[in-house]
């Protein structure tokens, strides 16, 4: 019969070219888990490489049984395997100490040990040998053999991640190379094996993020570069209208003279301001819920409002405009990349109600009355003889000014509107909703009343808007902004991806610029075709501090040609350079 040792080497050299299987697979399982994890040395054993303690003498002179190197012991999830995989092989026999002796020298005879071909010439005192020197003679042969294959295949599997380790531990040496200059060196001498592939991955990753942080930055700066020359007087804040005590929903320019900004706020209230001198006019406050949005009659002082109180209100106004004062230089900030974050809770201090001093309206000259549901939005009709309002109870009324009568309810949508909006010179109207749709409405033959549905975005349309030809622009929370043809409605001809969800957007009509309100407190314009032209200026000192709801162009004022409105309880107005902007692009 052979002897365990060489039935052991016979059985290593078998399977050195597979994976272990049975009681083997399931012990080098458990013992890489440990290895991973840095609790078991690189060979299997905590002391490996240390010289094995002298055994301790006995009475009877006999080697001791059990006599090992303390620290040699198999890991204790091995020992229950194995002591419960013996408990079954082992049988019951009693033995001496001299033929203990004999099998031990038999064993040195054969002088032999476990190595790897690619090992270092050191001999090795190997687990499996160490405890079977130890070990006296009750054990049978196949259990020795069996042990033997075992733990074999256990060293060669610790050989492997050992081999693995010192890999790892040279690439962190290169990237402690490449962080010294950064001062974030990782001193991977001071590191425990089990421990090298946790922070060669943590140096990768920050290795990568730098290298991100870094490119970001010089690109930035290189963009920046490129437009300071010409920028410094393309978008510049003019004026700032502080006085409401709730955040603002909607922002409209009068278009008739004298020009005044309206403000719909949902602190019930909507304002008119002086643009050049940012005073409050006239304060209306007919409402009883939020005010959502206003509207200007095209030839009259007339301003439709829209109510969370399920109503919509035409009121009559009279202002007289103050002497202009001299504004503030403001072209320290441009529209470049670079902004200041700030907090969503700083905004405008409001010490006393600037709108107390002005003049207040509280009745309406005309109530709008057939909802259901709060009242989103309203506007005129070409001509002004007409309004449509849009409500959340999925409806559209289309009114009569004078009379105050329903003309039409617009039915089809399937959950909430959410805007709507009148052609400038056509009976057309626009209905956006949160059933990722918007419709159609053509007015203009009165005995026939034609709808069409635009299906592109995937949530909830925000707002739609007209321009002066044929083209139709909506913004949606999926963060899209798409360009359409009346005369081809299958699929839009332009579409802006953006960052963040879009509110209600604007379109410049002289110029076809489109502006785009965000929920992260940015504003950005935008051509037809889809290329981006400018970022409004941000920082801690000026711009929005919260989500801007909504934007409005005024071509022909010579001081503000763009206002945005927001929750941060202010309306903003800006001097766009239009020229130098499309110039630029």
């Amino acid at each position: 019969m052979s002897h365990p040792l060489q039935m052991s080497c016979n059985i290593n050299s078998s399977t050195s070219t597979g994976r272990p299987r049975g009681p083997a697979a399931s012990c080098v399982s458990a013992a890489r888990g440990r290895a991973a994890r840095g609790t078991v040395g690189p060979r299997g054993a905590r002391g490996a490489g240390r010289p094995p303690a002298p055994p301790t003498a006995r009475a009877d002179g006999c080697e001791p049984v059990g006599a090992r190197d303390p620290h040699g012991s198999p890991p204790p999830l091995l020992q229950e395997r194995l002591g419960h995989h013996l408990l079954e092989v082992m049988p019951t026999e009693s033995g001496s100490c001299s033929t203990a002796r004999q099998a031990k020298q038999k064993r040195k005879s054969h002088s032999l040990s476990i190595r790897r071909t690619n090992s270092s010439e050191q001999e090795r005192t190997g687990l499996p040998r160490e405890m079977l020197e130890g070990q006296d003679s009750k054990l049978p042969s196949s259990v020795r053999s069996t042990l033997l294959e075992l733990f074999g295949q256990i060293e060669r599997e610790f050989e492997n991640l050992y081999i693995e380790n010192l890999e790892l531990r040279r690439e962190i040496e290169t990237l402690n190379e490449r962080l010294a200059a950064e001062g974030q060196a990782i001193d991977g001498a001071e590191l425990s094996k089990g421990q090298l592939k946790t922070k060669a991955s943590h140096s990768t990753s920050q290795l990568s993020q730098k290298l991100k942080t870094t490119y970001k930055a010089s690109t930035s700066k290189i963009v920046s570069s490129f437009k300071t020359t010409t920028s410094r007087a393309v978008c510049q804040l003019v004026k700032e209208y502080i006085g409401h005590r709730d955040g603002i929903w909607d922002v409209s320019v009068a278009r008739t003279q004298p020009v005044v900004l309206g403000t719909a706020s949902a602190d019930h209230t909507a304002l008119l301001w002086s643009i050049e001198t940012g005073r409050c006019l006239v304060k209306y406050s007919g409402h009883v819920g939020s005010v959502n949005s206003i509207k200007f009659h095209p030839s009259e002082q007339l301003a439709l409002t829209a109510s969370g109180d399920q109503t919509a209100h035409i009121w009559r106004y009279a202002v007289q405009l103050p002497t202009p004062q001299p504004v503030a230089d403001t072209t320290q900030q441009i529209c470049g990349e670079d902004e200041v974050e700030c907090s969503d809770k700083d905004e405008p201090d409001v010490d006393a109600d600037v709108s107390s001093d002005c003049p207040t309206i509280r009745v309406p000259l005309t109530s709008l009355k057939s909802h259901q549901g709060v009242v989103i939005a309203a506007d005129w009709l070409v001509g002004g003889k007409q309004a449509v309002t849009a409500s959340w109870d999925r409806t559209a009324n289309l009114f009569d000014v004078e009379t105050a009568e329903l003309v039409h309810s617009l039915t089809g949508h399937d959950q909430e509107l959410t805007h709507c909006c009148t052609h400038p010179t056509q009976r057309l109207v626009v209905t956006s909703s949160r059933d990722t749709t918007f419709r159609l409405w053509d007015f203009r033959d009165p005995s026939i009343h034609s709808v069409n549905v635009f299906q592109g975005h995937t949530d909830t349309v925000t707002s739609a808007v007209f321009t002066v030809g044929d083209n139709v622009v909506s913004g949606s929370d999926d963060r899209t902004v798409k360009v359409w043809d009346l005369r081809n409605m299958r699929s839009p001809i332009a579409t802006i991806r953006t960052d963040s969800a879009i509110n209600r957007i604007n379109v410049c009509v002289g110029q076809k610029i489109i502006a785009l309100p965000h929920d992260n407190r940015q504003v950005r314009l935008f051509d037809m075709s889809g290329v981006r032209l400018a970022r409004l200026p941000r920082s801690s000192r000026q711009g929005h501090r919260r989500m801007v709801c909504c934007s409005a162009w005024s071509e022909d004022h010579p001081m503000c040609n763009l206002f945005t409105c927001g929750f941060d309880r202010q309306a903003i107005g800006w001097n766009i350079n239009i020229p130098a902007l499309l110039q630029e692009k």
